[in-house]
């Protein structure tokens, strides 16, 4: 889903339940460990999510301060019927309300799947 090396890439949502394999390819393919504290602008924010932290378009919005005009959101989600599953209704609206489109998603892990969240290119009329 569009990592190339050299990128910068920051991870937020992290804990004990995430899937170490998926970061390690990611640090891999990109050349560079995951950074928690941006220092500079960011290319990719892998956000970490379950139902029960909080509300999600909080959790969005709060992702793109650091991200280049170009960068986008890996949003990680549990697949359904894993503990702390996201609806993909209440995905996209917040996507939405956020400011963001969806654009692919992808099952990354047993546990776990990706959405990729951009900045929309235009405005709709």
């Amino acid at each position: 889903m569009g990592l190339t090396r050299g990128m910068v890439v920051q991870e937020l949502g992290w804990d004990s339940d995430v899937d170490d394999d998926v970061r390690v390819l990611i640090e891999d393919t990109v050349d560079n460990e995951l950074v928690e504290e941006a220092v500079e602008a960011v290319d990719l924010v892998l956000l970490w999510w379950r139902a029960s932290d909080g509300d999600l378009v909080d959790g969005l919005v709060d992702a793109l301060p650091d991200l280049t005009d170009a960068g986008y959101i890996w949003l990680m989600t549990p697949k359904v019927g894993r503990d702390g599953y996201v609806d993909a209704t209440d995905l996209a609206e917040a996507a939405v309300t956020a400011g963001l489109a969806l654009t692919t998603s992808a099952s990354v892990s047993s546990d776990w799947a990706a959405t990729k969240l951009v900045r929309p290119k235009g405005t709709r009329r």
